[in-house]
């Protein structure tokens, strides 16, 4: 059953979004994202600093990277995401980032790993507030053609975000220690959240072209069924869940691996390499947004998963030879091609995710996403590096890193399969339609 008439729009909703207004708002929303992976990944840096203050164990490091963090980051998210698609997102986005902020700076005041675990459980929960509704109001405020190109750019938060993490904690950490780190990259993003609070707009929902627009809510569980009754959608949150897995592990312990295997501090690593694959990172995620969205342009959605599967091809070999390296500044420039490559599916992916889906379910099908992305990817990623860098120390010795995170790297065909395996389902369909 369809509505007959359209419903009034609700207080605090944009009826007609300016052009400055969206320019804005897709501004704070990625800086709201910078924040989320700044705050996350700062850990990344000051993993070896903890290791020998607190008398860690890489398994330790690694649950602290990802399991303790994402299995609240990526359950919370479900609710979140249902209560995105009945009120206002912008409020929600707001109150997160206040929360996960609050709980970074926390973790510069952990004496032990039970101290480090509980904040870094707060940061999770703050975090699961931020990415289902950020999408929903992407989608509502450009249509499909610019979704690719307007959800890369809102991505480039993970880029440079975890970038900023790792300068900002390097020289902290270098210069102080990395408590200072927690609490100074933490306390900024409480300011943050009332800035987006007072000028983010909230537009109005928006259906696709020829969609029907439903006369209830749908539930999470029905949720669930109609992503999963979509086959090109679950190879699409497939290959990004594998992609995810590898990237949050290679992310989560490359500036360990440059300290541990080639004798880098965190001053060379916060301010040479992160700002190198910072640079890679933009380059890459705005370049596959502009590229996917003229792909499909030209030849239809289904070019899009092909593009991802292509450009992922190329980064493999520079990714296997960075862990089979010795010197350090070899290993950083094929890193450099590496990241430039295979840094393209986040915004093209989500773009087809919420392409898909129905109108009301856009921010249920994005927290969806992000559940499995998180819970395998964040959740099982880093933690199972730990796990094998302890497993192969006996063998190994402090090169141990090395060969756990190449095996985590040979997961990569299985993702490319992933997305070449959506592109053929999507052809299909179009063909049929």
């Amino acid at each position: 059953m369809a509505t007959t008439a359209p419903a009034p729009t609700p207080a605090g909703v944009a009826e007609e979004v300016s052009p400055r207004a969206r320019q804005v708002t897709l501004f704070l929303l990625t800086a709201t994202y910078f924040f989320s992976y700044m705050d996350r990944q700062i850990l990344a840096i000051l993993l070896e600093d903890i290791k020998a203050d607190l008398l860690l164990s890489d398994t330790q490091l690694g649950l602290l990277s990802g399991l303790a963090f994402a299995i609240f980051y990526a359950t919370l998210g479900i609710p979140v995401a249902a209560l995105a698609d009945r009120v206002n997102r912008v409020n929600i986005i707001s109150a997160a980032l206040a929360v996960w902020s609050g709980m970074t700076a926390l973790c510069g005041l952990a004496q032990n790993f039970t101290h480090l675990l509980l904040a870094r459980i707060g940061v999770g929960i703050g975090e699961a507030g931020s990415s289902p509704p950020s999408h929903s109001i992407i989608a509502d405020l450009y249509p499909a053609e610019k979704r690719a190109l307007a959800l890369s750019i809102y991505s480039l938060g993970v880029t440079l975000g975890a970038a900023a993490g790792q300068m900002f904690g390097g020289n902290l950490t270098y210069f102080f220690d990395w408590r200072t780190a927690f609490i100074a990259i933490g306390l900024p993003g409480v300011v943050l959240a009332i800035v987006v609070k007072l000028f983010a707009t909230e537009p109005m929902r928006k259906a696709e072209p020829g969609a029907v627009e439903a006369t209830r809510m749908p539930s999470i569980r029905e949720g669930f069924r109609s992503i999963f009754a979509d086959r090109a959608a679950v190879w699409l949150v497939a290959g990004v869940t594998l992609t995810s897995m590898i990237g949050y592990a290679l992310t989560g312990w490359t500036p360990a691996y440059l300290i541990r295997s080639f004798g880098l501090n965190t001053l060379q690593v916060g301010n040479i390499v992160a700002p190198l694959l910072a640079v890679a990172g933009v380059a890459s995620g705005l370049g596959s947004g502009w590229l996917a969205n003229r792909l499909a342009d030209k030849y239809g959605m289904q070019a899009q998963p092909l593009m991802i599967a292509g450009l992922k091809t190329l980064a493999l070999p520079f990714l296997i030879i960075f862990y089979l390296v010795d010197n350090a500044w070899i290993a950083v420039g094929v890193y450099f091609i590496a990241v430039l490559f295979q840094s393209c599916y986040l915004g093209p992916t989500f773009a087809m995710i919420q392409t898909l889906a129905p109108l009301r379910m856009r921010a249920v099908w994005a927290a969806i996403t992000l559940l499995v992305i998180n819970l395998i990817g964040l959740g099982i990623g880093p933690t199972l590096v730990g796990v094998i860098s302890d497993l192969f120390e006996p063998r190994f010795g402090d090169q141990s890193l090395r060969y756990a995170l190449l095996v985590i790297a040979a997961f990569t065909p299985i993702a490319i399969g992933c997305y070449w395996r959506a592109s053929v389902i999507l052809r299909r369909r179009a063909a049929a339609a």
